[in-house]
């Protein structure tokens, strides 16, 4: 045995202590900018400045951490672009509550410094974030980092708002917009959650104004028939046709209101008979300009009652439909109240119930953008959705699109560029302010968040300025990952500004991932107490058992189940790579990468074990290259838990602890190759063991950041070698298995009789007799065609042989029946399913021919153990 500066123990606080910064010193996440190279850029989705990154980030930035690196590793010349959100109501409601706990509010201090404290805590919270990416090994690019507020996105911001302005498609009007009373602004669509809610159909009587009677209608915002300006019918129904033009009394406002005829009016629901009421509804709204009507609004931006209700003003709006219900009862107006579950839309920032508000606010006009961004889907530049199925979702969402809504009632955020006239009134737009700025007043809204996020994969190379060098080398980017929760939020939005703006799509794909759910299934929430800090997993399990977790736990687009003994389980598996690793190096004798040598004379566990590291890199890379990091994880661990570690290290101690000097330099240079090449396909996933590992190799290069990605090297694949050493694995297995059903341990020797069913199998089997002898312990081996059962003796079926192991007083010939009769059932249907499968006629057409080849081969090899086993049966019972 060799020393080695490996800890005997792994630790995965002690081997990432430190080495975050030491990447960050030797600049190996910084673009070169080099020519020579391909471009591999990604742009993070920005974080909001306003707490704690959650395993929902960690999973998504792990995501493209893994395909920078590789991509780094691949010769690409990658930028992976930091950066992060302002968050505009976010931040601005936890900075307005750190001022209230100080007994402060931003109205006594003023825009400017408000603004001031607001910068102080997006500094607090940018270095809480930066301190979380380095704890996750996010290989990000610091140089170019960017916050959504910098001067350059903001020339950008002002830019796209001016350009849209200019060609009619931002506009200023009174509409219906969502408002949030509690924070005070309007959101858009989008920003709204709906959420159903027990509620209740308050049915009321209006009556006539000529005292011939009343007309019925219901509603379940009673508070808001303060603000009614007409009663509408649908203008075929025959119940209603003689009201129309006449007019009733609004009751308690005591105010005469039409009734009008629209077709908006569904003669089948209620009464057929609805309250207009244009100032609180969108369709209300559309009514209300189809028919003249005024708009009467009833509430302040609190969500309080105004002048405008009367007797109610100055109560909250459900205080107010309270009392409104009781008085109406009180008057004979409502007469019944029926139990309705109803969808209610709720602020997504504050959680308050948002209420359709009459507003002046600014708008874009989605209509043309929406339409070149669905355009551009139908050619070569084309977004790639993986999986491809949101692609539908994208489409649908802008096939439907409404004019979004895009000023905000706050102070934090991009200051719309528009200025009114003391006197005239007259609107200005343009990038400065006008000359005779004292005769000016400049627009008090911010602009949405998702505005400039929106510019984020261009503002952030440096457009405007289309001869910026980051922009013309790094765009469009590569990659967007993402979840399926902000398709409609920001990607979409990301498509049309880029198409609008630079021509061609941001991003070349799109790779959708799901929400991470609980062990059971559920959202991760505070009200169910089950949402789990990454740094608190990171602290106990290291980073790297936490990305592997998360990065390999489901397939694209779907939800990922998190438990905390996944995260345990790979924790062993890292420490299975520690432990084998130090095994290999104090193996070494002194190895340098200079004398690693594949040349010599090889061991079928030799040939096979290098044969098995070329299909794990192809397999690998293509995998990874279908963003299918579920299937990658799978096939990393497989080769490295069984093939590398159960198998091989097991077999390299026959010839490093034997005599032959040639075989033991042989198996050192292969060791140190698996192990280098494996520790570069699993770096991207778990860059801190990697990177410990690799640095303890024979190695060339400073970091295994910059070390080549493997490729398949042709030379060292053979099937014959791969064949042997299946056939002699399942040996070693079946004789184990049989070992352990009757408590013989593996330190007794018993005798070992193999009837191979043809002379090649018997040739394989007698050329790697010391592994048969090392792993299977036989007092005696026989193999051959011609060896026959013994009477009392257990067996098992392998690939073209079969296997006796006479173990007399231990066996019981029934038992020993009954156990095969469940081995033929295993048999029996592995060769339903293989025949089913092939005589699909799809699937034989379809599927690859090497796929179809390797099921045919299945086929025969599930028949031949199957009639095996038959025969033996039959032997038992004629015993």
């Amino acid at each position: 045995m060799n020393e080695t500066s490996m800890p005997t123990k792994y630790d995965p606080k002690a081997i990432e202590e430190g080495r975050y910064e030491w990447w960050l010193k030797e600049k190996v996440f910084e673009a070169q900018s080099d020519e020579s190279k391909e471009p591999y850029t990604i742009v993070i989705p920005p974080p909001n400045v306003t707490g704690k990154l959650h395993l929902g980030h960690a999973w998504d930035t792990a995501l493209q951490d893994i395909l920078t690196r590789m991509k780094r590793m691949q010769g690409y010349d990658v930028l992976w672009l930091p950066g992060m959100d302002h968050a505009g109501i976010a931040t601005q409601a936890k900075v307005d509550q750190k001022l209230r706990e100080q007994g402060k509010s931003r109205y006594e201090l003023g825009r400017e410094a408000f603004l001031e404290e607001s910068w102080k805590w997006k500094e607090e919270y940018a270095e809480h974030i930066r301190a979380q990416w380095s704890k996750l090994g996010l290989g990000l690019d610091y140089s170019r980092e960017r916050f959504t507020l910098d001067k350059g996105l903001s020339k950008a911001v002002q830019k796209v708002f001016i350009d849209l302005y200019n060609k009619g498609l931002i506009y200023r009007g009174e509409y219906i917009i969502n408002w949030d009373p509690a924070t005070k602004t309007a959101l858009s669509d989008i920003e709204v959650i709906h959420k159903d809610v027990q509620g209740a159909f308050y049915h009321m009587r209006y009556p006539l104004t000529d005292g011939s009677g009343h007309i019925e209608i219901a509603t379940t915002r009673p508070e808001t028939m303060l603000g009614d300006t007409a009663v509408a019918v649908h203008p075929e129904d025959d119940r209603y046709k003689h009201l129309i033009g006449k007019t009733v009394k609004l009751p308690i406002v005591g105010r005469e209101i039409e009734i009008v005829a629209d077709d908006y009016v569904d003669m089948e629901f209620g009464s057929g008979a609805v309250k207009i009421t244009p100032a609180h509804d969108p369709n209300d709204f559309e009514i209300g300009n189809r028919h003249n009507l005024e708009r009467v609004l009833v509430m302040n931006e609190d969500g309080s009652m105004n002048e405008n209700a009367g007797k109610y003003q100055g109560m909250d709006r459900f205080e107010c439909r309270k009392q409104i219900v009781k008085d109406l009862q009180e008057d004979g107006v409502l007469f019944e109240i029926e139990e309705h579950l109803h969808s209610v839309g709720h602020s997504e920032r504050s959680g308050a119930v948002v209420e359709p508000y009459l507003s002046t606010q600014w708008f874009v006009k989605m209509e043309p953008l929406a339409k070149q961004a669905m355009d551009i889907q139908e050619t070569e530049g084309k977004v790639n959705f993986v999986p491809n199925r949101f692609e539908n979702t994208y489409m649908r969402w802008m096939e439907n699109i409404r004019d979004w809504c895009i000023s905000r009632q706050l102070w934090w955020g991009h200051r719309i560029p528009a200025w009114y006239h003391k006197e005239t009134g007259e609107l200005y737009v343009g990038e400065e302010a006008p000359a005779d700025i004292e005769n000016w007043n400049q627009d008090e809204d911010v602009l949405d968040t998702w505005f400039s996020s929106a510019l984020w994969p261009f503002s952030t190379m440096g457009w405007p300025d289309e001869e910026a060098a980051d922009l013309k080398r790094y765009y469009p980017t590569s990659a967007l990952v993402t979840g399926y929760d902000i398709i409609a939020f920001w990607v979409s939005r990301m498509i049309f500004q880029g198409v609008e703006f630079t021509d061609q799509r941001p991003f070349k794909d799109v790779l959708i991932h799901g929400l991470v759910r609980d062990a059971e299934g559920r959202k991760m929430s505070k009200s169910l107490g089950n949402g789990i800090d990454p740094m608190d997993v990171i602290e106990q399990y290291g980073a790297d058992s936490l990305r592997y977790v998360l990065t390999t736990g489901s397939s694209p687009g779907q939800d990922l189940r998190f438990s905390m003994e996944r995260v345990e389980s790979i924790w062993n598996f890292a420490n299975k790579i520690w432990n084998a690793s130090r095994f290999a190096l104090m193996n070494m004798d002194g190895l340098t990468f200079d004398e690693i040598d594949l040349t010599g004379k090889k061991s079928v566990a030799d040939k096979w074990i290098l044969t098995r590291l070329n299909d794990t890199i192809e397999n690998v890379t293509s995998l990874a290259d279908r963003y299918e990091f579920g299937e990658v994880g799978r096939t990393l661990y497989n080769f490295i838990w069984d093939d590398f570690c159960s198998w091989y290290i097991e077999m390299a101690k026959l010839p490093l602890n034997g005599e032959d000097e040639e075989a033991k330099k042989t198996t050192r240079s292969i060791l140190a190759h698996v192990l280098d090449q494996t520790m570069r396909l699993l770096h991207p996933f778990m860059p801190f063991i990697t990177e410990e590992i690799w640095q303890n190799l024979p190695h060339e290069g400073k970091s295994i950041t910059e070390a080549a990605w493997p490729i398949v090297n042709q030379d060292h694949i053979d099937r014959e070698a791969d064949e042997e050493m299946k056939l002699l694995i399942e040996v070693i297995r079946s004789v184990r298995n049989i070992r352990a059903e009757v408590n013989t341990p593996m330190s007794k020797k018993v005798n070992l009789m193999i009837r191979a069913a043809d002379d090649q199998t018997a040739d394989r089997l007698t050329k790697n007799e010391a592994y048969i002898e090392k792993f299977c312990n036989p007092e005696n081996l026989a193999i051959g065609k011609e060896v026959k059962a013994p009477e009392k003796a257990m067996s098992a079926v392998v690939t073209n042989a079969e296997l006796f192991l006479p173990l007399e007083g231990l066996i019981n010939i029934e038992e020993e029946i009954e156990r095969l009769e469940k081995e033929l059932d295993k048999w029996t249907k592995e060769v339903e399913r293989v025949e089913k499968k092939l005589g699909n006629e799809r699937f034989v057409s379809k599927a690859p021919e090497a796929v179809v080849e390797e099921e045919r081969a299945k086929q025969k090899d599930y028949l031949s153990k199957q009639e095996a086993v038959k025969t033996r049966i039959e032997e038992l019972r004629t015993v």
